[in-house]
């Protein structure tokens, strides 16, 4: 039995991807995911945000008194050649490149387009195979048209593509007017991937101090339909490879994956709430399913469930929502 897929041009020996996640910030952690038979680890994301802050904190404290008196200018490097974070995560990008035999995929997320192509140089230049594009960007503004919208991760993507010269991801939200007609620019632009989806952060509102407060879910097998949905729409049509993320939380989350056409199925929040060892009993509910309907490869798997391949392609469209609704019987 062949688990082996080609995503963004690198080769998994399992589709199974440990995805960006506290869990990556430790060596340790990634060569565990590597014995329990992730394909590829997303390291956690750099925030161009908190590089910023930390840089700006190291600034002040670098210069502070330092005009006292003139000998104190040559106590200290300058900042601009000073690195804070950003020098841990490299470090574990060619640490864990030297340390695993499975793809290291860094993941980034900015803010200027000046961060994201730096920062993506850096990463590359540390060792990564591959880079993901953690776009986080919620338009606030009601002045701002969708396709300025669109326009930004349009000039991210060109503008680390013109830096790197490995494969780069982009890790997307499904809130487009026309997720389709987006999918295709980005693949027009030279994305290697579409990983969707992103979640975004929802936060909460305490009813006693009338504060905005953080509240991370864990996503749950439910959430895997929206994704699922979109690969199976897009397989088959973009050159990008793509990868499923949210709600993959057992074997036969991961099955849908790869028959809705996905190279790469992501877990998060399943290693999360069943430690890193729930690695392999995903891959061995994958096998089991294999074995059971005669399947001898992965590759002989993907996309078998696609819109491109389905014997009904309406499923994907506006016709299983009315047989959805139709077919419908309340308990109660």
């Amino acid at each position: 039995m062949n688990l082996e897929s080609l995503y963004m041009g690198l080769k998994l020996r399992s589709p199974l991807v440990a995805s960006a996640s506290p869990l990556s910030d430790k060596l340790d952690n990634i060569k565990r995911m590597e014995d329990a038979g992730a394909g590829a680890v997303v390291l956690y994301s750099l925030f161009e945000e908190q590089i910023r802050r930390e840089r700006e904190a190291l600034h002040y404290y670098l210069l502070h008194g330092t005009e006292s008196y003139a000998e104190a200018l040559t106590y200290f490097p300058e900042p601009v050649t000073y690195h804070a974070s950003p020098d841990q995560y490299l470090e574990l990008i060619r640490k864990a490149r030297e340390a695993v035999d499975i793809p290291i995929i860094a993941s980034l997320n900015g803010t200027t387009l000046g961060g994201w192509t730096r920062f993506a140089l850096n990463m590359a230049q540390a060792g990564a195979h591959a880079l993901e594009l953690n776009v986080y960007y919620i338009p606030t503004d009601p002045y701002l048209s969708g396709a300025a919208v669109e326009q930004t991760y349009l000039d991210i993507l060109a503008a680390v593509k013109s830096a790197v010269d490995i494969p780069v991801a982009m890790k997307l939200s499904p809130y487009f007017s026309n997720m389709a007609y987006m999918a295709r620019r980005l693949d027009e632009v030279g994305a290697n991937a579409l990983v969707l989806f992103n979640r975004f952060y929802q936060p909460d509102i305490n009813t006693e101090t009338l504060e905005v407060t953080p509240n991370v879910v864990l996503s749950s097998s439910a959430e895997l339909r929206l994704p699922l949905t979109w690969i199976g729409i897009l397989y088959g049509r973009i050159q990008a490879s793509l990868a499923l993320t949210s709600g993959v939380h057992t074997g036969e989350d991961a099955v849908k994956a790869i028959l809705a056409g996905a190279s790469a199925v992501c877990m998060t929040s399943a290693l999360l709430r069943n430690g890193i060892e729930h690695i392999r009993t995903v891959e061995s509910g994958l096998r089991a399913w294999m074995t059971q309907h005669e399947y001898e490869s992965v590759a002989q798997m993907r996309g078998a469930v696609s819109q491109m391949h389905a014997e009904d392609p309406s499923a994907f469209e506006r016709v299983q929502y009315m047989r959805a609704l139709s077919e419908y019987k309340p308990t109660v």
